[in-house]
């Protein structure tokens, strides 16, 4: 397997950040030497997801739209959309209950062995579970401006769909703000290969100062908890990939290989959202079509986050069997229900879902300080989670593209080469061709 340059600095920031954070840890003398270092240090990280967050509005706008434009009419929005929610939600089902499955077979808050939190402690994450009237809220923004400039890939996705969709009706007379809107996301997909330059520099930081606060010893503590988690993750990913291949074949596996960069950034980021950007030129490079990847990519970061919701169900329930609370079938059956709705808008950013799964407890009566026993060990978890968001996006764009190819269009969704391409594949059919036939 061959491993690009920014692949290979990647990996040689994550273990040059375990030894800076380890050899300080070890020399500074006290916490608030450590914590100072980890503050400074934090500021590259904080570059670095500053400019992913820059890039991410124009970027989702300026490819959705001309995605969408160069789809032709409502009808195929209609049916590509409802082929990625299908797949969406039949991926949200499964990766909830692998999670409740997996975390009851292996029972890892059974016998932890740690003293455990008061129940009357405060976990000090904010309850905040998105409600119908926040995800209307989410869904549907007050200003476009507004969406654009809170990043709310949700809204922004709505807004892209109207402007697009009107966009291809009016035809002709649109081309030209379609052609400048088309040159944007090629300009900003540039920017993307500038701020990624920076990717080594923030995944050292991120890691030195991750283990300098925590120190290696935490994984001792919780490595039972940690190795079970991460199984379960494996399982999701080998769930994953089977499904993707009775669409897409053995090219799965090309897939797999096409997207361990944004996947590697995600881990060592801890941040889906950092790896957008560059999932979305891999998924060019493996053959989806602009308008695919565009189209399905950013609902994903809303509607398809796998490895956060397989977290939610497997840590909910690891904090019950810690503080002795026996869920009936029906109560779990009830909880992964209420996660499906819940889970959906969750930002792809470190710690969202610690959010969601503050409320979900509450509403089972099961002690919100067991959070506690996370937040030390989160971050560690958050990486897994975060690869895993990459990986199930990457798939879902694929398969849709590939569910397209079987209508036979001219121009196929996912090209069928063996070999993934250098460079991304361009566009063949201009916006507007069929309008202007």
């Amino acid at each position: 397997m061959k491993i690009n340059r920014l692949t290979a600095m990647i990996l040689a920031a994550m273990l040059l950040g375990i030894v800076a954070g380890y050899g300080w840890r070890e020399t500074a003398g006290s916490p608030e030497a450590i914590n100072a270092f980890a503050e400074q240090l934090s500021i590259l990280t904080d570059i670095f997801l500053r400019l992913i967050k820059m890039i991410i509005a124009p970027l989702v706008f300026s490819t959705l739209v001309v995605g969408i434009a160069r789809m032709g009419d409502s009808a195929t929005v209609g049916r590509i959309g409802a082929k990625t929610m299908g797949w969406f939600l039949t991926a949200s089902f499964v990766s909830l209950s692998l999670g409740l499955l997996m975390v009851n077979l292996l029972k890892p808050g059974v016998g932890l062995g740690l003293p455990l939190p008061d129940v009357t402690a405060s976990s000090g994450i904010e309850k905040g579970a998105l409600t119908l009237k926040d995800f209307i809220s989410h869904l549907i923004p007050k200003s476009v401006f507004d969406a654009l400039a809170k990043n709310e890939i949700l809204a922004i996705v709505v807004f892209s769909l109207f402007f697009g969709t009107a966009a291809s009706a009016v035809g002709d007379k649109a081309r030209g703000l379609i052609d400048a809107i088309d040159a944007v996301a090629h300009i900003m997909l540039k920017v993307t290969g500038y701020v990624m330059n920076f990717a080594p520099f923030a995944v050292f930081a991120a890691i030195a100062s991750m283990v300098a606060k925590e120190g290696l010893g935490i994984l001792s503590t919780y490595g039972s908890f940690m190795a079970q988690f991460y199984l379960t993750l494996g399982a999701l990913w080998l769930c994953l990939l089977l499904m993707g291949s009775v669409f897409l074949k053995r090219r799965v596996l090309e897939l797999l290989v096409a997207v361990r960069e944004p996947a590697l950034l995600a881990f060592s980021t801890a941040s889906s959202e950092a790896a957008y950007p560059k999932t979305l030129d891999r998924l060019k490079r493996f053959g989806c079509s602009d308008r695919i990847a565009s189209f399905v990519l950013p609902m994903g970061y809303s509607f398809n986050l796998d490895g956060s919701m397989i977290y939610c169900t497997f840590a909910s329930i690891f904090i019950a069997q810690a503080y002795g609370i026996d869920l009936s079938l029906s109560q779990e059956i009830t909880m992964m229900l209420i996660l499906m709705v819940t889970s959906k808008g969750m930002a792809g950013v470190p710690r969202a879902s610690l959010v969601v799964i503050a409320a979900t407890l509450a509403q089972f009566n099961i002690p919100e300080a067991g959070l506690l026993l996370l937040l030390g060990v989160d971050h560690f978890l958050d990486m897994g989670r975060s690869a895993t968001n990459v990986l199930g996006n990457a798939i879902a764009a694929s398969v849709v593209a590939k569910t397209e190819n079987a209508l036979g269009a001219a121009q196929p969704e996912l090209d069928e080469d063996d070999d993934i391409d250098p460079e991304p594949r361009q566009e063949l059919e201009p916006a507007f061709a069929k309008q202007s036939a």
